[in-house]
């Protein structure tokens, strides 16, 4: 104690510089409301301004001059009401804490008490400038306990222990570090004050204060960060959630269209999701990533969705297309580019759609291409195309076998197929493809 008294000054000092410094940084975190910086801001400004007026009060104490009284017992009596002002702003917290993060609208009643214990210590502490109620100046200006100092302990505890109450009632719906924080900021100064009152001359009570609502600004940006990175990880895990729902509505939405246009043909059903399946097979064994992949897939589902714009009585003929016929067919991938180019976010799908009938040697349709001048998801669906349609029963004929297939696809390197996609075919053949379950 002795120690304290001898250095409480410099202590007092250093500590109001340290809460003018935290006032200005709590104004900069934009994660906190306006309404909670400006509380933790005005609490480090009350308990700079608290220390400020202890350290004057001891300054000037003794000192007969006018000034000296008159610095005297202003500084005191700030020190007293400030003391109120903290606890005010503290209930101000709890009560915003118990709205935002404890969800609750209808407030206790008995905050009320803190507010009312304002407003009567504040008119307390100006009688006591009249009255010496709780404390006088003897005639060369020396502080002086009087008989009712210890009811000026009176009202600051019943607000303590009010919030204290509140904050034990809703603990669980409450950050833990705030509740702790808060718990110390309301206890350890009840503890000075005891230690205070017990010690005359030494103003432990003004030092405590400061010291707990620097903590507490801590703990209260420390524990309302870690909300805010939880609020974040929840949006971030929303928008997930979001995108997968869009995925997965996306991948039924394009699956029901391939089945739709299979059932337009009685001889071609499956013929969609075969192809996509066989695809996106080749395009993982070509080394494309998986967004490569999956693009592949879905414009591989769609890849006949032009037939849509071709006659029934053409599509579903028995026997060989008229030469006329056949023109029409070979329509559908100027129908399916037009259907699908309307897609800005996915522009990938028409392109299987349209180019699917281009060769490699610039002999394919609609518009001629060759060589790697053909988008390279058209370049894969041309192949796996081209192996489910040999593989299946058409009108005009049942399916080939797969050595024929093979053979086909084989004389077709480089000229029909991208060389590439077309070994990669023939080795998924030689590896069982045909036979295979992940290919049904």
């Amino acid at each position: 104690m002795d120690f304290l008294r001898a250095h409480q000054l410099d202590m007092m000092l250093f500590l109001s510089g340290s809460c003018g410094v935290l006032a200005i940084m709590t104004l900069m975190p934009k994660f906190l409301s306006i309404k909670r910086r400006s509380i933790l801001a005005l609490m480090e400004l009350a308990s700079m301004m608290q220390l400020i007026f202890d350290r004057i009060s001891y300054l000037y104490r003794g000192n007969e001059s006018l000034f000296g009284g008159f610095m005297v017992r202003i500084s005191n009596s700030m020190t007293y009401f400030i003391i109120f002002v903290l606890l005010l702003l503290v209930s101000y917290f709890v009560k915003d804490l118990l709205r935002h993060e404890g969800g609750i609208e209808q407030l206790p009643r008995r905050l009320l008490i803190c507010d009312v214990s304002f407003v009567v210590g504040t008119i307390l502490v100006i009688v006591t400038q009249f009255t010496g109620l709780y404390y006088t100046f003897d005639s060369h200006n020396n502080y002086q306990r009087a008989p009712g100092y210890m009811y000026s302990y009176i009202l600051p505890f019943l607000m303590a222990i009010v919030l204290e109450t509140v904050l034990f009632k809703f603990r669980k719906k409450l950050p833990r570090k705030l509740v702790f924080a808060l718990t110390i900021s309301i206890v350890l100064p009840s503890v000075a004050a005891l230690i205070q009152y017990l010690n005359y001359g030494i103003s432990l009570i003004s030092m405590t204060m400061v010291i707990v609502v620097n903590v507490f600004f801590v703990y209260a940006l420390s524990a309302l960060g870690n909300e805010v990175s939880r609020a974040k990880n929840r949006e971030i895990e929303f928008y997930k959630e979001a995108q997968r729902r869009e995925a997965a509505l996306f991948e039924e939405t394009v699956e029901a269209l391939a089945n739709a246009i299979d059932a337009k043909d009685k001889y071609t059903h499956g013929h969609s999701t075969r192809v996509a399946v066989l695809s996106r097979r080749i395009a993982e064994e070509a080394g494309l990533s998986k967004e490569e992949c999956d693009e592949v897939y879905f414009a591989a589902l769609l890849h006949d969705v032009g037939k849509i714009g071709v006659p029934d009585d053409v599509i579903n003929k028995p026997g060989r297309l008229t030469d006329e016929e056949f023109e029409q067919i070979k329509l559908h991938p100027v129908y399916g580019n037009q259907i699908l180019s309307s897609i800005k976010q996915s522009p990938y799908l028409r392109i299987g759609a349209c180019y699917h009938h281009e060769r490699y040697d610039g002999r394919g349709y609609p518009d001629g291409l060759s060589g790697e001048d053909i988008p390279r998801i058209a370049r894969i669906i041309a192949v796996a195309d081209a192996y489910d349609a040999m593989s299946s029963t058409r009108s005009y004929r049942d399916a080939l076998g797969q050595q024929k297939v093979r053979d086909e696809i084989a004389r077709g390197e480089g000229t029909q197929f991208d060389e590439q996609y077309a070994k990669i075919m023939l080795r998924l053949i030689d590896e069982g493809w045909g036979s295979s379950a992940e290919a049904q």
